[in-house]
């Protein structure tokens, strides 16, 4: 049977490559978001009818009956790094899973983060924490997914340090001691992909995923440094003078830290010991150093036709 899924943040970095994992399944995927045209290159990866758009904002709840109407699964990619935490996170969570109960949808996957809780000192984790609780609230058999930091192509994660290194001299590291446990972008999709075909089997539970190795924030540097053959020393930046850059940020623009970022690194960001990771989906996970080269390529001196070291 064909299900018609609904993907709020389609049109975005994880976003493409859900859509992309349910196309291949054969669903039809409805690409929920503000800007619908950011996402009609996702097009060319849809057979005649197999894509469709529409626009929706998830603070607005009176935009989501119309994008989740008839979807038998519901998918909350939306996320900020920056602004109204609250008003995205959670109220947004919130009106998706109320929108989704009323509507009828047997499966709703809310992806949140590693590091989610309602007690977070920081506002990033505090939101997702309520956000998850919302969920549950409005959608109790929802399906929460908690990746650690996501890798892929176009991410903002990698790419930045990456870009940072070529153009610095010097390196700063901040948070070089905090423990990361990068998961591939398409194994995420994958395990998006299997909850919204086995919705009973993954009902009421929460996943945490991570690839499969744990890395400090200074050992992702000088990865990358040697992955770009850029050679660079880096300086690990003592957590007090870490603290007072981000205090910086609202009023000079070259800060490199938010507060909230700078309280988010005060903890691993890594799986926990109980949880089951993309195991529970049967996904064996994708090192970093399998896909990564293949487009860190262009941050060589010369590009592709560079040294890798």
């Amino acid at each position: 049977m064909v299900e018609t899924v609904t993907v709020f943040g389609g049109d975005g970095f994880v976003g493409r490559y859900v859509v992309q994992a349910l196309l291949r399944d054969g669903h039809r995927v409805r690409v929920a978001s503000r800007n619908p045209k950011r996402g009609w290159f996702l097009k060319a990866q849809a057979n005649l009818g197999q894509i469709a758009y529409v626009s929706a904002d998830v603070t607005r709840p009176e935009t989501l009956p119309h994008a989740v109407s008839g979807a038998t699964a519901v998918i909350n990619l939306v996320g900020i790094l920056k602004g109204d935490f609250d008003a995205v996170h959670r109220q947004g969570a919130a009106n998706v899973a109320a929108a989704s109960r009323v509507a009828g949808a047997h499966c709703l996957i809310q992806v949140s983060a590693i590091g989610a809780d309602a007690d977070s000192p920081s506002a990033y984790g505090k939101s997702k924490g309520e956000a998850e609780a919302a969920v549950r609230a409005a959608f109790p058999a929802a399906t929460i997914l908690r990746p650690s930091i996501i890798f892929g192509r176009e991410d903002q994660f990698i790419n930045r340090f990456a870009n940072l290194i070529r153009m610095l001299p010097v390196v700063p590291v901040i948070g070089g001691g905090t423990k990361f446990q990068p998961v591939f972008v398409g194994d995420v999709a994958r395990a998006v992909a299997v909850v919204v075909s086995e919705p009973a089997i993954h009902a009421s539970k929460t996943y945490e995923l991570g690839g499969p190795d744990v890395m400090t924030m200074s050992q992702i540097n000088h990865w990358i440094a040697e992955a770009t053959g850029r050679t660079r020393p880096m300086i690990e930046v003592p957590d007090n003078i870490s603290a007072a850059l981000a205090t910086l940020t609202g009023w000079l623009p070259a800060a490199p830290i938010t507060h909230d970022q700078w309280l988010m690194l005060q903890q691993d960001n890594v799986v926990g010991a109980k949880s089951k990771g993309l195991a529970a989906f049967g996904i064996a996970p994708t090192p970093l150093d399998v896909v990564a080269p293949g487009w860190l390529v262009q941050y060589r001196k010369h590009g592709r036709f560079g040294a890798a070291a």
